[in-house]
Formats: C-alpha cells, structure tokens, sequence
C-alpha cells in the first residue's frame, strides 16, 4: 500500500505532510493510521523543536472519508481522531499547522489540537456535520476549548462556509498570511520556536493544555458514541450517498 502520510526530520523539525488527493486528503483508516504512527515516532525523537503538520495538493483535509462512513460503522474511526487530537495536544513539543487550503468537518480537529495554526488568507473552513444529519462530535473536544460559545453555536449550527480572518476571530487560526507569505510566516514560527529549549517547550506546552487534555479524557467516550451512533444512523447514511453521488 502506497504511504499518504510522509515524515521529514531536518534541523529540529519534524514535517509531517499528508498526501492523499484522490480524496482530498480525506480522514480514511490508512491516512488517520499514518498520522498515529508518524506522531508516535515524532513523540521518541530526540532533540526536537516542533512538529509541522502540513498537506500537499490544494486541500489540507476535507474531513471524514464519506465513502467508507457511509457502507459501515464509524466506532473505529471516531476513536482515532479522538486519540489523534490527544496525542498532538500532548506531544513534547509544540505542533504547528500550515494551511494552504480548505479545512473541512474533520479536518478542524487536528486544527483545534495544534499549539500553532497558520493559515493562507484564502483558506477556508465549515463544519459541514449538520448538512449530513451529524453534529461535529469528536472533534468538538479540542474545537470548544479554543472557541467563544456563541461563535461555536453559529459555526457549528449553520454549517456555513467561513474565511482564515474568521478563524482567527473565533480563535482556531494563530496567524493569516498572504497566500504568497505562507512559507514565510510558517518559517517565523519555526524559527522561534528553534531559539527554545525543549524542557521549555515541553512543560510550557503541559501548562497550556492541561484543560484540552482533561476535557478530551473526561468526554471521550460520550463523543465517540454519539459519533458512531450519527454515522451509523439512517438519516446520516442517506445524506452521505446523496452527497457522494452528487460529487459523481
């Protein structure tokens, strides 16, 4: 089977870059089992200053994979995003999001997750789930905590389309760049984060997401069920193959 998930070490840095266009980078079992795997390995390299967490292609995740929600549960897949946001938010050093291109439903977990999120100014985002008879479950366990309750409610209900300055606004995005300083404002942070010692960064980084960690321990399991329950609802599995043979 074909990697779709690639990691690259190089001066203090561990660039993880997922690589699946044929669905848009899609959070399918092999992508999201990548993921794990490059961050466990990231989690016992030494001497590391930050984590890059970026995509190829022109979308940075376009959230569930809907072709295998849709003939099958999703107890499995629930679970592994649940433990992905877990283990970016408690790696030993800071995680740091490049956005290039649109974030969507799932994909704003691994956002809400990160330390640092950098975003192209023409990026944008939607929490889709409630066009599709779902309600953004899992990954509400890192996306709350970052976020005003009453910008949630709008984000989160309407399902409409939102821009990199909204994000930044509603506290999911760090920084907007122009999209021909993306590289530069990405390399900014590095290059900060360089200057640091990793005993700082590692327990800077416990100190500032002691209440993500515990509110993803506390809720996991009620997410996760709710989750697998939606999915595998009839109302959601109809919605999904309409939406499917619409893209056909």
């Amino acid at each position: 089977m074909t990697e779709i998930v690639h990691l690259d070490v190089a001066d203090g840095v561990a660039t993880i870059t997922l690589d699946s266009e044929h669905n848009r980078n899609a959070l399918s079992r092999q992508l999201m089992t990548e993921l794990r795997d490059h961050l466990a390995t990231v989690e016992q390299t030494p001497d590391l200053r930050a984590v890059l967490l970026r995509s190829s292609g022109r979308v940075f995740c376009s959230g569930a994979d809907l072709s295998e929600a849709a003939s099958g549960g999703m107890v499995e897949g629930a679970q592994a995003l649940a433990d992905l946001q877990r283990l970016i938010a408690t790696l030993p050093v800071p995680v740091v999001v490049e956005l290039a291109g649109p974030v969507r439903a799932g994909g704003l977990g691994l956002v809400g997750a990160a330390d640092v999120v950098v975003a192209a100014e023409s990026v944008t985002f939607a929490l889709t789930e409630v066009r599709l008879a779902l309600a953004a479950a899992v990954i509400s366990l890192s996306l709350l905590e970052r976020m005003d309750s009453r910008v949630a409610a709008d984000l989160f209900l309407t399902g409409r389309t939102f821009d990199a300055a909204e994000a930044r606004r509603a506290g999911i995005v760090t920084h907007v760049a122009p999209d021909g300083g993306l590289a530069e404002a990405v390399q900014s942070v590095l290059g900060d984060l360089r200057q640091a010692h990793p005993q700082g960064l590692r327990e800077t980084k416990l100190l500032l997401n002691r209440s993500l960690v515990e509110r993803i321990d506390t809720l996991r399991d009620e997410v996760t069920e709710q989750s697998s329950r939606l999915f595998g609802s009839d109302e959601a599995r109809e919605a999904m193959i309409a939406f499917l043979n619409r893209k056909r």
